[in-house]
């Protein structure tokens, strides 16, 4: 009887998860039901097969409302190709942005059923129906249905399960206005009795109107729905058949061999066969060639790309150039992600620079078609600040209220009637799904239209995307392609580029075998030399490197995957370097774990050394292996499956008569990888990129630096970036309206500050400086400049404060008399252009004192970091430390001081709750230096902002690498700004 059921996937309305819904209905004795949350489809999925597992019979269908929430008709899904047609039409107008007609069109395969208070103003189609909600019973005797009810229905909205929830209901509505808890009225809300009631009290209600309930059952019976969630979703053949697909993956993979390994390498020939074998076998050729496609379209374009995820196993993969990662050199075992045990394909992850990854998705949706092609979405939930935001704000607290209450919830401060309330309803509400996003990068090519199984929305970046998520796109045979964007590659495609332009030099970064091999290369890689590099520039990762003495390919693998916090957290990656460093001084804690784990001196570094403990040592089938795998990647939502295998992990281990201390340490070094660990394969691919950066960084430093500050993404601020030019030798200029770009530019070895880094600098104004400078050459004094670019004096003025007129041989304040001069004369003349140029008349000014702290201070407003002077010049002291960065591993053991300025910091909890920092900091030399802060050291001498440092403190060695234990520690006092 239940047509109407709302899930908390009817965002910031319903309150009940599926789960939820579906036990009340259990309670109830509900045997068929229909889900329709409000104009999505985003629950469907979990809901049919949730129902499965408990008996009832699923219908599917989707509520409409229009903008303001109006309700305006039902649509309920007679079988998959009705579930089908709503989903077109909801998609149709999600991505064509208009609004619902109060009429949907004439659906073949659906009914669709009006609210009785919002008759449609026609005669009622076959498929239609009229619901008739409790509260409207009395007035169908004096209506047109009096006499011909056929067409009525029970209309019975399920929204709650408890008083509680309409309270929750309640704030949601008010999060979702954006207004007041007091200012929601009863025509937001749905009603308080909208749950399921008992099927007497149902005849009861309609007991004067029987056909109704006959009716209402009629359309519940003829609606069903049969999804599949065994077999694979995705698009089942690239060529015209699956044979042709067996045939072409032959080919290229054969072609790519002998580009890869040349013609004699018989383990590579042989590994290659048994591969495709089991790749044809499993039905993935597809897959692996629509990734292909994806490649080479994008090679095509001169696009970089990095390939990673699981599929990076394959050699396969190796060959068709999807990925850089040799998994012979790595010993990759290509069974351990495709078996026949597995069901889906591995996962592709392609890295494309930020500039270029649009493009790459509009090849895959053009190549595929709009039908069969989306973005994968997500669902962003309530978690503790946005709860706090959120409700603060219905209850119409302040914002500083609100920060505070944020920042610090346990103050006493924050502990009244109201903080109460929100409180408790913010406990409630926590990870109910808030809004629908994208995904990070997934797309879904599909055999069958996507809107077989979701509706789509079209977000402001253009491309339509499914309204449910990864989890429900695996769990109904989905396996999506990640098409990522990240900054490195971005830094390493613009090198070569500059590299071409400054140089005249065509660099290969694909060539990374002889970049492996390259000592010089490796050498910076031990020293830690890596400011810029993608992924180990970090100073937790240049320490890890320094500590590891990382000097190969292979120790930088491992170093990839030590960092994570799977294994840092749980304490194994200190292990890892002291076993490292000392191999014949530790235990292995079972025979298993030396057997499995000599690689890596019985630590568990990577997702397969996890997969190899639980097999060989619990005794876990590849089954529950592959499925440990994923929900270490965070691919399932609920630990359900996790807690699953955990016991069974238990169990096993009891048989084999483990002691209960040795499981109880093994599994907590397998969970501590949870969400964490990286394959081997997936950390090869970051050590490939990480290569190709070293690479770039080594022999053209100063190109290198430009492409890094151009790309935007580093790990650290601008400035650090800038002095790490100045010390590959880079003279750094300040912008110049004659020899800047808009971004950063270089050369020779002179590195022009780009106009983009010009705080308040309009960006209109600089595209015409470039244009004009472009098309009419450069120019030739201030007032040049005022005739061709039209801009405002105050955009003038910054300009000037920055020096980018000294090409004119004058001070920054006989250039700003002059502007005010010139403007006030062009703002004069007539609009008619001129025939001849007309010189000014000169003026001769009395000598105007310019000073370099004056420029500093114009530099740290207008760029952010001074150029003229270094941040230790600018300190009121001449002392510059007693012992500089490059020394300190002579030192260790002594207590120093030190000037530093601070570059990054790191905040960690320690066990006791309290805070520590890890400080980062550079030298008066521009050389990196780390210090430790303590609680109780941090308590007296915080961090205050950014700027240099005195420290006290003793130098400190782990494995090589020195740091500084703070003792004191002071911000320097800065000469006062002379411009004021």
């Amino acid at each position: 009887m239940f047509l109407n059921c709302h899930s908390y996937y009817s965002l910031r309305y319903g309150t009940l998860p599926v789960e939820t819904l579906i036990s009340e209905a259990l309670k109830s004795e509900v045997s068929v039901m229909a889900l329709t949350d409000i104009n999505n489809t985003m629950g469907t999925m979990d809901f049919i097969r949730e129902c499965r597992l408990k008996g009832i019979s699923p219908v599917a269908g989707i509520e409409f409302r229009d903008d303001s929430n109006r309700f305006l008709y039902l649509a309920l899904a007679c079988n998959n190709t009705g579930f089908h047609e709503i989903n077109e039409f909801l998609t149709l107008h999600n991505l064509e942005k208009t609004p619902l007609p109060p009429c949907p069109p004439a659906f073949d395969h659906s009914y669709v059923i009006y609210p009785f208070s919002g008759l449609p103003p026609r005669k009622l189609h076959e498929n239609e129906r009229i619901g008739v909600k409790a509260g409207d019973v009395n007035r169908l005797a004096t209506s047109r249905f009096r006499y011909n009810r056929s067409q009525l229905v029970a209309l019975l909205p399920v929204t709650f399960a408890a008083d509680v929830h309409h309270r929750l209901h309640r704030h949601l509505r008010a999060i979702d206005k954006n207004t007041l808890l007091d200012k929601i009225v009863s025509e937001d809300l749905a009603l308080p009795g909208e749950r399921f009631i008992p099927a007497d009290f149902i005849r009861i209600i309609y007991e004067d109107y029987p056909e109704i309930i006959r009716n209402t059952e009629q359309v519940l019976n003829d609606c069903s729905i049969n999804i599949d969630f065994d077999t694979v979703k995705n698009k089942q053949v690239f060529s015209g058949s699956r044979y042709d697909d067996k045939l072409l993956l032959e080919k290229l993979a054969y072609e790519g061999l002998k580009y890869r390994y040349g013609k004699a390498n018989t383990e590579a020939l042989k590994r290659i066969r048994h591969e495709l074998d089991v790749i044809d076998k499993l039905g993935f050729s597809s897959y692996f060639l629509i990734t292909w496609d994806i490649i080479r379209y994008s090679m095509s374009r001169g696009f970089y790309h990095v390939g990673r995820g699981s599929g990076a196993n394959s050699i396969v993969a190796y060959c068709l150039r999807i990925t850089d990662v040799d998994p012979i050199e790595l010993n990759l075992y290509f069974e351990r992600f495709i078996n026949p045990k597995r069901t889906s394909p591995p996962d592709f992850d392609i890295d494309y620079s930020w500039k270029d990854r649009d493009d790459v998705q509009d090849y895959i949706f053009k190549r595929y078609g709009k039908k069969h092609t989306a973005l994968l979405g997500t669902v962003t939930t309530f978690r503790d600040r946005s709860i706090f935001r959120e409700l603060g704000k219905v209850y119409g607290l302040p914002k500083e209220e609100i920060d505070r209450l944020i920042e610090v919830p346990s103050a006493a401060v924050n502990k009244d009637e109201i903080t109460g309330q929100i409180e408790e309803v913010g406990n409630t509400l926590m990870d109910f799904p808030n809004i629908r996003s994208i995904h990070a990068g997934g797309i879904l090519v599909s055999e069958e239209p996507i809107t077989c199984y979701t509706a789509l929305d079209l977000p402001p970046k253009g491309f339509q995307t499914t309204q449910f998520d990864m989890y429900v796109a695996e769990m109904i045979g989905f396996e999506k392609l990640d098409i990522l964007s990240q900054r490195g590659i971005g830094h390493i495609n613009e090198s070569v580029d500059i590299i071409g332009n400054n140089r005249g030099m065509k660099i290969d970064v694909h060539q990374v075998h002889e970049f492996k091999r390259d000592p010089v290369v490796n050498h910076r890689l031990y020293e830690g030399e890596a400011i810029g590099c993608f992924y180990i520039e970090s100073p937790a990762m240049r320490g890890l490197l320094k500590k590891l003495r990382c000097n190969s390919y292979l120790s930088l693998v491992a170093a990839s995957s030590i960092i994570r916090p799977g294994v840092s957290k749980s304490g194994m990656m200190k292990e890892y370097i002291r076993r490292f460093h000392n191999p014949d001084k530790f235990s292995y804690l079972h025979p298993v774990m030396e057997e499995q784990l000599k690689e890596t001196y019985g630590v568990m570094v990577y997702q397969e050394d996890v997969i190899k403990i639980c097999h060989h040592f619990a005794g876990l089938d590849l089954a529950d292996a592959d499925i440990l795998r994923r929900a270490m990647a965070g691919r399932y939502r609920s630990r359900r499956e996790f807690e699953r295998i955990r016991d069974r992990f238990y169990n096993n281990c009891r048989e084999r008569g483990y002691p209960e201390e040795l499981i109880v340490e093994v599994w907590r070094q397998v969970a501590s990888f949870a969400g964490y660990a990286f394959s081997k394969a997936h950390s090869a691919s970051y050590a490939v990129e990480s290569y190709q950066s070293l690479y770039l960084k080594t022999y053209y430093p100063m190109e290198f630096m430009v492409a890094v500050i151009n790309n935007f993404g580093g790990f650290y601020r601008t400035w650090v970036y800038f002095n790490e030019a100045r010390r590959s030798g880079a003279t750094i200029n300040l912008p110049c309206v004659n020899r800047s770009a808009y971004k950063t530019c270089i050369r020779g070895t002179d590195i022009y500050i780009g106009l983009i880094h010009i705080a308040n600098l309009e960006q209109k104004i600089a595209e015409v400086i470039l244009s004009e400078r472009e098309k009419n050459g450069t120019y030739q004094s201030l007032e040049n400049f005022i005739m061709r670019v039209p801009a405002s004096i105050e955009q003038l003025v910054i300009l000037v404060r920055l020096d980018a007129f000294r090409f004119t041989g004058k001070n920054k304040k006989q250039l700003l008399w002059d502007a005010h001069m010139l403007l006030s004369k062009k703002d004069k003349q007539p609009e008619t252009g001129r025939l001849f140029a007309e010189k000014l008349r000169e003026f001769v000014l009395p000598e105007l004192e310019q000073t370099l702290l004056e420029d500093a201070y114009d530099e740290i407003e207008l760029l952010g970091f001074p150029v003229s002077l270094s941040a230790f010049d600018l300190l009121e002291t001449s002392f510059r430390g007693s012992v500089f960065a490059h020394d300190l591993i002579h030192h260790v053991g002594e207590k120093i001081r030190i000037l530093g300025n601070l570059v990054t910091i790191k905040y960690v909890h320690t066990v006791k709750g309290e805070w520590m920092h890890f400080g980062c900091f550079l030298d008066v030399k521009g050389e990196f230096f780390d210090t430790v802060n303590f609680p109780d050291s941090l308590k007296k001498y915080p961090f205050r902002g950014h700027g240099v440092y005195l420290i006290l403190g003793r130098v400190v060695e782990e494995f090589g690498f020195p740091s500084i234990e703070v003792e004191k520690m002071a911000k320097m006092p800065v000469k006062k700004d002379p411009r004021y």
